[in-house]
């Protein structure tokens, strides 16, 4: 600080210190540091078609006219911005599809110990228009199934589908992956298909074959490959921890 307002070093750098403190301890503020693991998050190339959006950013907030708590994200300042096109009026271009996620600090962690995961999402009614209110983002787990019927297949991912979101232009309540919406495997290693939906507890209950314990390899939210889709995501929770999404950065929340 200038010496000229009178403010000797040590004081400014203490007030410093103080204003870090309260803003910390503010009910829905940004935490004050970001994860040390931060730059592990980002887009999945291998799991992106076309020219998808995943990008940290700042808000949205509102949309014009909406006030309260889901005018504005539930964490920070920022979000998960998504944007897939739908490419479905022409027969020479794919859906596009996008993952963005953490293909390192959660490797090798348990499947069955997960208890806690979902986020929230900010939904357009232009959305809806597209794709009605089911149309949303995934959770998405990449992992090592370890089914004892199948004990060569080494790769599934375990999707969960969000229940409809109706409330638009602004920010959903928390949607808690363990007791709404459905999940399902990619590669049928168990009765948990896309054809034949589980809640959490059947999903669990199905990978739970007395054999190996299932692990994870990566951790992702995703969007596509079926409808356009243009919003943001926030608060994704796994069990204990929060990871904040913000434009400067992944940072990491106790739940």
């Amino acid at each position: 600080m200038n010496a000229r307002f009178g403010v000797s070093r040590a004081k400014a750098l203490a007030a410093t210190a103080l204003a870090a403190i309260a803003v910390s301890t503010v009910p829905g503020s940004a935490s004050a540091t970001a994860d040390a693991h931060s730059e592990h998050w980002g887009v999945i190339t291998r799991n992106t078609i076309g020219s998808p959006v995943a990008d940290l950013r700042d808000g949205p907030y509102g949309s014009y006219g909406k006030r309260g708590n889901f005018a504005r994200p539930p964490y920070g300042t920022g979000s998960l911005g998504i944007s897939v096109a739908d490419h479905s009026t022409s027969n020479s271009a794919p859906h596009e599809k996008v993952d963005f996620g953490n293909e390192v600090d959660f490797y090798g962690d348990p499947v069955l110990g997960l208890n806690k995961v979902g986020f929230h999402v900010f939904q357009t009614g232009e959305n809806v228009d597209h794709g009605g209110p089911g149309n949303l983002p995934n959770i998405r787990f990449e992992i090592n199934p370890n089914v004892s019927a199948h004990a060569s297949d080494t790769y599934s991912t375990l999707v969960w589908v969000p229940d409809p979101v109706t409330v638009t232009n602004q920010w959903s309540p928390y949607l808690d992956a363990t007791k709404t919406g459905y999940w399902y495997l990619t590669g049928n290693e168990t009765a948990c298909t896309q054809a034949a939906r589980c809640n959490f507890s059947q999903l669990q209950f199905s990978l739970n074959d007395g054999g190996p314990r299932p692990t994870i390899y990566s951790v992702a939210v995703g969007k596509g490959r079926d409808n356009l889709w243009a919003g943001a995501v926030d608060g994704l929770r796994i069990n204990k921890t929060i990871h904040d999404f913000e434009k400067d950065g992944v940072k990491t929340r106790r739940a």
